[in-house]
């Protein structure tokens, strides 16, 4: 089918996109149809004039990217992702000879095992540079990207330049709505990331409503506060416009920028300008009338003019293609000239780690005294971070306190114009911190953030995106149970290990002494495509004699057994996590002197443990033994998989008290003769049943 158009090549592309949108909408009787109907001019200005992208190789290192912040607008990604014929990627990072996203994966939008999910989705679809759909978090982790792109610049370009690339994210009303947003905004600019440009497309309604019923700042002013360029485009359909304010971000070198673009949600519809266009299609009839409108033949689904496919191969096919080769050719000059720096560079791509790296893990004598595993933490982060470079990280303003500051010669801090730093100083913003660190994650570099374990509350939207995109961010977290004793019931966390170890595909480890945090980071610091949660103490936890107790290489299988009961037979087993493995141990020795032989099982991560054959599982927890306790300063949900029907729980049922911690032990029922206690009782309920 043919259309006869006085519209040029850029117009018939753009309604083309508009189309693909609708019509894949409307199939699905799914989706946000008005958002792509508004922006598509920015988005492909965007992509046909500056994006330096190559379709045929998404995953080049030095190509600009870009982030579709307002994700619900996932379709104008699909349809842009088809149309400039993107290569798809497997998960050994291998170019498929077959398309990202084809024409019936458009036809099957938002529908079960679809490369065109409902919001954008890393790792499932080929250019999409991290999952987004929770708004704010497109933008947030944007920041994240551009900080790699300066620290990888900073660490790698010599007289070639290696890494320049620019960060794009497409960000809506809602966005701007968002803390998070507003925390990474504010960072960005105190960063002064020139590399980073937000487009803010301004189409002033959501789903309640139009924005002017609970949000109506100058956004733009709050922006300048944040130290940011400004550019605005009156009219998103005036390419023009767009052009200049996207070659004025360009020009800029001391500032991120903000374009504010003031758009029409579902330009072109009947429901133009009205919260109808927000988030329902528009119907057959709407549809129909739409395309009327742009010119387009109406009862078309999917129709794709060839000269379109050539637009796009004509601007960023041939633009990316030929940055793409340049830098490849640059690349092989740079190998042949700085062989180490250029390895480096293509570790980081394959997420692989130097050799040999494991050979610098420190080994802790045992030591009844002990020390906090906050602070043996912070030894080994110190020992690998000096033979992993691309390991960098900091704390939302509690580096102090949670010991994730790199302190050897050369670490430096991350600031504006000292882009080489390795400390990244978040500032009290929690959930910032963990978005920024996803985007360092999804540039490759091993990032990781820390913060006190209550307050990983205010981060969990990012930590559980870390989980759903698979990218191997470490969130480490101090002051993990009342042990913070005086600091009182707000900041004394109770629900938060057990509601982090419910994200699936998160690795959570409370290690029980210093060599159990040694095995920990061998496992962490290897990770490829799963995030890691380190969940560390406070008070000095005693180093146990590993000649008298099973080796610490057990953390590796999530759970082992630590102390076996007298006689290898154990009539009580007592289970824990941290700080209470030592409290099991003493009534361990107390239970086995009265008679009863105990053996004591560390479960440092429950997820390795439960991935281990049953056949392990039950070495460990044999299930002729009903007997068994399980102690934990923490939630107690969670543990009766563990105990089963036999079994007691020691944990918390309260919010916590301000009072120094043996007296919250004591209160909380935290004592061997408690422990002891509750074992005997187990016992005797065992022997009866």
């Amino acid at each position: 089918m043919s259309i006869t158009t006085t519209y040029d090549a850029d117009t018939v592309a753009i309604n083309t996109v508009r189309a693909l949108c609708m019509d894949a909408i409307q199939r699905a009787n799914s989706g946000h149809p008005g958002t792509p109907m508004g922006v598509a001019p920015v988005a492909y200005t965007l992509w046909q004039r500056f994006l330096r992208f190559d379709p045929s190789d998404p995953i080049w290192p030095n190509r600009d990217r870009f982030v579709l912040s307002e994700g619900h607008a996932s379709a104008l990604l699909w349809s842009l992702l088809h149309l400039a014929g993107v290569r798809a990627v497997d998960p050994d990072y291998e170019i498929l000879n077959r398309p990202a996203v084809t024409l019936e994966d458009l036809k099957s939008f938002r529908q079960l095992d679809s490369r065109c999910p409902g919001h954008p989705e890393y790792r499932w679809t080929s250019g999409v540079e991290t999952t987004t759909g929770p708004l704010g978090q497109g933008v947030a982790t944007s920041v994240g990207i551009a900080i790699a792109g300066r620290w990888l610049a900073k660490r790698y370009n010599r007289d070639m330049k290696i890494f320049d690339f620019d960060v794009y994210a497409l960000a809506g009303d809602g966005c701007m709505m968002e803390g998070v947003a507003s925390e990474a905004a504010s960072l960005a600019g105190h960063l002064r990331l020139s590399n980073l440009c937000w487009i803010y497309d301004s189409n002033r309604v959501t789903i309640e409503g139009h924005t002017d019923i609970a949000f109506t700042e100058d956004v733009a002013a709050r922006f300048i506060a944040y130290g940011w360029n400004i550019a605005t485009v009156a009219d998103a359909n005036d390419t023009a416009s767009i052009e200049r304010a996207l070659h004025a971000f360009k020009a800029e070198g001391e500032r991120p920028t903000l374009v504010v673009v003031h758009s029409h949600i579902g330009y072109g519809s009947p429901v133009e300008d009205t919260p109808k266009a927000h988030g329902e299609p528009f119907g057959a009839e709407g549809v129909r009338a739409t395309k009327r409108f742009f010119g387009l033949p109406e009862d078309a689904g999917f129709y794709v003019p060839d000269s379109v496919r050539d637009t796009f191969a004509a601007g960023i096919g041939a633009r990316g293609r030929a940055a793409r080769q340049e830098w490849e050719a640059t690349f092989e000059r740079y190998r042949k000239e700085y062989p180490e720096l250029a390895g480096e560079v293509e570790r980081i791509q394959r997420r692989d780690l130097p050799d040999g790296w494991e050979q610098t893990l420190p080994a802790f004598a045992p030591d009844a005294k002990g020390i906090a595993t906050r602070d043996s933490s912070g030894q080994v982060l110190n020992a690998v971070a000096q033979v992993v470079p691309w390991l960098m990280g900091g704390s939302a303003d509690l580096a102090p306190s949670t010991k994730t500051r790199l302190a050897f010669d050369g670490a430096g801090d991350f600031q504006a114009g000292q882009e080489q730093g390795r400390n990244l100083h978040f500032g009290v913003r929690e959930h910032a911190s963990a978005a920024i660190a996803n985007g360092m994650a999804v540039t490759k570099l091993r990032p990781y953030w820390s913060g006190f374990l209550i307050f990983s509350d205010y981060a969990r939207g990012a930590i559980r995106l870390s989980a759903v995109m698979e990218i191997p961010v470490l969130h480490i977290f101090t002051h993990d149970s009342i042990g913070v004793g005086e600091d009182g019931p707000t900041h004394q966390p109770v629900e938060q290990l057990i509601s982090l170890r419910a994200i699936p595909g998160l690795l959570v480890f409370r290690p029980a002494d210093a060599n159990e945090v040694v095995e920990t980071w061998r496992i962490i610091t290897a990770l490829r495509h799963e995030p890691a949660v380190l969940i560390l103490s406070r008070q000095a936890l005693p180093t146990l004699d590993r000649t008298i107790f099973a080796s610490a290489s057990g953390v590796a299988r999530g759970g082992y057994v630590l102390a076996e009961a007298d006689g290898g037979q154990p009539g009580v087993i007592l289970l824990a996590t941290g700080s209470e493995v030592h409290l099991a141990l003493a009534a361990r020795e107390e239970l086995q002197a009265g008679g009863i032989a105990a053996r004591v099982v560390s479960l440092p991560c429950w997820e390795l443990f439960d991935r281990q054959p049953q056949a392990y599982r039950e070495q460990v927890l044999p299930p002729s033994v009903k007997a068994r306790v399980a102690i934990e300063q923490a939630s107690t949900l969670g543990w009766d998989r563990y105990v089963g029907d036999g079994g007691a729980i020691i944990g918390m049922h309260t919010f916590g008290a301000s009072a120094p911690l043996k007296q919250l032990a004591a209160k909380f029922g935290f004592t061997p003769d408690q422990v002891v206690q509750v074992a005997r009782d187990r016992v005797a309920a065992a022997r009866q049943g």
